[in-house]
């Protein structure tokens, strides 16, 4: 495939990804037991209260990696919710697809004529065969990158990629229960959560969650950047060429392989990016009032990134195992990426929340 039809789908199938392999088992960390998540009889398994509070959003002033769309921070009250411990699992999602028999959008056929409502006018239709049912993924043989700005380099369009053969034909997820599962769209996460009677978190619900008993942290261990590769799988080396595994683990790693921030959860920085419900406009912080305290925000009404102008992104957040410092630094609480809604990738994930009137349905 040439670049120009790489860069096509890139747009279409949004950008950083990851592979399934793992060259060291990790033990299972336990969760910080705190008064937030235990003593609580409504707590559904798996999930962890999340008490109500105001805390400081958004890039925070000693934060050298913050970019512009972080800024400026400004104060949010979030209402209490539970959310996952965890990532959703390759074991829960399998469990929703076999009762529910739902195909996933890196299993359906593509629909040009759908997909090129969200293109420049006039791109050129790609090759059928690069249209037929697939996800990206991230190139792990990635050599000789000469700029940093053309992602085809180390992304490949790999056809029969999807959430159980994640690295494409001849791969599966045998032996991976616990692995967030990835090659899911926004609609495949949204087909879960109503099965499971749960929703997509905001992005001020995420970072409450991530913040756990911190009001104004840069990193959901602390703010101590040192302390990374012992709480995160992020990239370690020279990005995207050699990953130094210095945090243990290559590319994606098992659920509950580093410990969780101070509330008991886990992997709220690297692994995998995690979806939220909010539409991204890397202008959206601009327009607030800094000097009001923004009660249960849902995000900006209008999605906006002048790098894929005609496509309708959400925030996603946390990061993945490709993040480094030289390149997105995106382990950090605040940070924001746009991804589009209609596709998937070896690095993208999700968790759920549910408050406690949705329990009473």
């Amino acid at each position: 495939m040439n670049f120009k039809t790489l860069a096509t789908l890139v747009v279409l199938m949004t950008f950083v990804f990851v592979n399934c392999d793992q060259k060291k088992t990790a033990k299972e960390y336990k969760s910080t037991k705190t008064d937030s998540n235990i003593e609580n009889d409504e707590t559904p398994d798996g999930m962890v209260w999340v008490s109500s509070k105001t805390f400081l959003m958004g890039g925070k002033n000693d934060d050298k990696y913050a970019m512009p769309r972080e800024k400026p921070s400004h104060k949010v009250f979030v209402d209490g919710f539970f959310i996952d411990a965890h990532e959703v699992t390759n074991k829960q999602f399998k469990k929703f697809v076999d009762e529910t028999k739902y195909v996933t959008v890196a299993e359906r056929q593509i629909d040009w004529d759908d997909i090129k409502k969200n293109l420049p006018p006039g791109t050129e239709k790609p090759a059928d065969l690069n249209l037929e049912p697939g996800s990206l993924i991230f190139n792990k043989h990635a050599k000789g990158v000469v700029s940093m700005q053309n992602y085809g380099q180390w992304w490949t369009w790999k056809i029969g990629a999807n959430w159980k053969q994640p690295e494409g034909p001849g791969s599966s997820i045998e032996g991976q229960d616990n692995f967030p599962v990835v090659h899911v769209a926004q609609e495949d996460a949204l087909a879960y959560c109503k099965w499971a009677n749960r929703r997509l978190p905001t992005e001020a619900e995420w970072e409450s969650a991530a913040q756990g008993k911190f009001e104004d942290n840069i990193y959901s261990w602390g703010n101590k950047f040192e302390d990374l590769n012992a709480n995160a799988n992020t990239w370690q080396g020279k990005f995207p060429m050699e990953n130094m595994s210095e945090d243990r683990f290559e590319y994606i790693s098992p659920i509950k392989s580093y410990p969780s921030n101070n509330i008991g959860l886990f992997d709220m920085a690297g692994n995998v990016w995690e979806m939220t419900s909010d539409l991204f406009n890397v202008n959206y912080y601009q327009t607030l009032d800094p000097m009001a305290v923004l009660k249960n925000p849902k995000g900006a009404s209008k999605s906006y990134s002048p790098s894929n102008p005609y496509q309708k992104e959400y925030v996603m957040k946390g990061g993945s195992f490709l993040c480094h410092e030289s390149y997105c630094a995106s382990f950090r609480i605040s940070a924001r990426m746009g991804m589009e809604p209609n596709s998937g990738s070896d690095h993208i994930g999700f968790r759920t929340v549910v408050t406690k009137d949705m329990l009473k349905k």
